[in-house]
């Protein structure tokens, strides 16, 4: 059994909101708080540029409740119902700094209810979330992490992570190789500090994932992105983490990121990896090739028949409990 609670706090003038889901009983219990991916992904990690409302997010956290676990999910503030409307409040101020922001704040949040333990609570963040977190770790808060589980983490600049993502997606559009030429060109003038300037050439769905590096609501965030990867601050990482990429992920490569990201951790015995063969970028069990993930609107993440990896669920909520020590009820 469990019970779900919305919460809302103000962050600089911006109402922020949230999803608490608590198992039955008094606790006080551990707890997870889930950081989304990248864009205007929610709190239940679906997307308004992604058909399918069925997210890992929710999922996730329903999940930890039947397994004792207490979770807050929150909308970024350039994310969720009221995005539009925060947008102009925004611009030219997000930033590395202000999703740490939003981190602090909804960890403050889920500290103070009365039936959460605020000494057992574990970041999980997905894909740019475990970026998020992993600043969380490594900076001074007041409220501490007792773990982190990165889902998806980039293990290499996310120029390259980009890059590698187009080049999947143009694969099967004829004249692929000049496309994607055209594509590291403007990539190349970003990375130096200039406008992208795609050829007017390019598909409109590319122009559009290289324009939104551009967006003025976007800046200074998206340069700061561009060349950032989980490696560095993993290295820094002093509590017990979690890293899982899954065989099926299309974005996050067990080799191209795990590899990078193993020898960053060489010789930390509190970083473990796992490698779920059938998990997705955002943990649903997943048994298509690349090409047909590709080929799905937007990759058919949030279908409503997809369900989280029984595998990589397992794998957290064993750690969860061996590692940092959470109570974990039987499912």
């Amino acid at each position: 059994m469990a019970s779900s609670i919305d919460v809302s706090w103000d962050l600089d003038g911006i109402t922020m909101e949230g999803t608490v889901v608590r198992p039955d009983g008094d606790g006080p219990f551990p707890a997870v708080v889930l950081v989304a991916g990248s864009g205007p992904t929610d709190r239940d990690w679906c997307s308004p540029l992604l058909p399918g409302t069925n997210g890992s997010g929710r999922l996730f956290a329903e999940d930890f409740a039947r397994s004792g676990i207490a979770s807050l999910r929150y909308d970024k503030r350039a994310s969720g119902p009221h995005a539009m409307e925060n947008f102009p409040k925004f611009i030219g101020k997000m930033s590395m700094r202000s999703h740490l922001e939003e981190l602090v704040a909804a960890v403050q949040m889920l500290a103070g209810l009365d039936f959460v333990d605020p000494s057992r609570i574990v970041g999980l963040g997905n894909s740019e979330g475990a970026l998020h977190v992993l600043h969380y770790a490594t900076s001074e808060q007041d409220v501490r992490f007792a773990g982190l589980v990165l889902a998806a983490p980039p293990g290499r600049p996310i120029q390259d992570v980009l890059l590698s993502q187009l080049a999947l997606q143009s694969a099967q559009i004829p004249g692929a190789a000049a496309l994607m030429s055209k594509v590291e060109e403007a990539a190349a003038r970003y990375a130096a500090g200039e406008p992208m300037d795609p050829d007017p050439d390019l598909p409109d769905s590319v122009r559009m994932v290289l324009a939104s590096f551009e967006t003025p609501a976007n800046l200074p965030f998206a340069r700061e992105l561009w060349v950032e990867s989980t490696c560095d601050p993993l290295g820094k990482v002093q509590i017990p983490t979690l890293v899982l990429i899954g065989g099926r992920d299309v974005q996050i490569d067990v080799h191209a990121d795990g590899g990078p990201l193993q020898l960053a951790a060489a010789g930390m015995a509190n970083v473990s990896f796992s490698f779920p063969p059938n998990a997705n970028h955002v943990f649903k069990e997943d048994f298509r090739t690349p090409a047909e993930v590709a080929a799905s609107p937007g990759n058919g993440y949030n279908a409503p028949d997809t369900r989280l990896d029984p595998e990589s669920l397992a794998t957290i909520l064993a750690w969860l409990e061996e590692t940092v020590g959470f109570t974990v009820a039987p499912a």
